[in-house]
């Protein structure tokens, strides 16, 4: 049993995807104590380019293991010029080349935990459209082979943002390359691309807003419980009775909780589950290790 399932008796929880370079300094620090005296095990700390690339390189030094980097660049943004491009990729082959001693399985891992937060520009798109523009996608789709190409040269996770019909592109491309370990995070789409992504062994996360959002809920009935895990998505805001309050990395416990419910499991079930999950995809623990 892995030594973040004894405390309390609970099962840990992981906060796969967030945006913790966001966070003020001060936030920061407050936010993973918090979140370890609630088992908190670890975080995916996602980047958006080669600057918060950096900041976030320098959160995992400084709280190593509880916060796993992933370097990407985040689509809903224009973008970047040739050469910052070649910048971003020359940091994350120096990242993904070095590696450091897991302190629980004492085995070499990158210190690239990831390649991530990368995709297409969905809701970009469709503000362009509002204004009557169209949006040149190309450069968007030569930018994201790239990156589940380079996930493929380092056997690293790839984390999408791909929603709706984006979800399509991206798996066409994930299969060209045959990437396996692809993390589709707060994924919404249709049933066929559903059935794709499940024939293929992706795995999505849910955020707090399972409590409240019903196409969201559906998803979650529908989705096989071995390839689910649980996010936030911080510092985006949530609903319901998260309104007004402070995204943070234990809200992912409510997520398990109505996870728990929509399959009829137990807490400690859905709890251990989804953390085995969360261990298996990014490669650092098997639930006997």
């Amino acid at each position: 049993m892995h030594a973040a399932d004894t405390k309390a008796g609970n099962y840990g929880l992981a906060d796969t995807h967030i945006h913790l370079e966001k966070y003020e300094p001060e936030q920061i620090a407050a936010m993973l104590e918090e979140f370890r005296a609630v088992d908190g095990e670890f975080v995916v700390a996602v980047s958006m380019d080669l600057e918060s690339a950096r900041r976030t390189e320098a959160l995992a030094e400084r709280y190593p293991n509880l916060v796993r980097p992933a370097y990407g660049f985040h689509p809903e943004q224009p973008l970047p010029s040739a050469e910052d491009e070649e910048a971003l990729f020359a940091w994350m082959q120096e990242q993904a080349s070095l590696s450091v001693e897991s302190p629980e399985s004492k085995l070499p891992l990158s210190r690239m935990t990831a390649v991530g937060e990368v995709g297409l520009p969905y809701y970009t798109r469709l503000e362009a459209n509002e204004r009557g523009e169209t949006l040149d996608e190309d450069g968007y789709v030569r930018l994201l082979e790239r990156f589940i190409m380079f996930a493929a040269k380092h056997d690293l996770p790839v984390i999408l943002h791909a929603v709706y019909e984006d979800a399509d592109i991206a798996c066409d491309l994930l299969e060209r390359h045959r990437v396996k370990r692809a993390h589709f995070h707060w994924f919404k789409g249709s049933e066929s691309t559903v059935n794709r992504m499940i024939a293929n062994g992706y795995c999505i996360s849910f955020t707090p807003d399972l409590l409240y959002e019903e196409e969201i809920r559906a998803l979650a009935r529908l989705y096989p419980t071995r390839l689910v895990m649980t996010e936030t998505d911080g510092p985006w805001p949530f609903e319901g009775s998260f309104e007004g309050r402070t995204t943070h990395p234990s809200m992912t416990e409510a997520v398990c909780r109505e996870w728990a419910k929509l399959h009829g499991l137990t807490q400690q079930d859905a709890r251990r589950q989804l953390i085995e999950n969360a261990r298996l995809f990014y490669g650092r623990h098997s639930l006997d290790d």
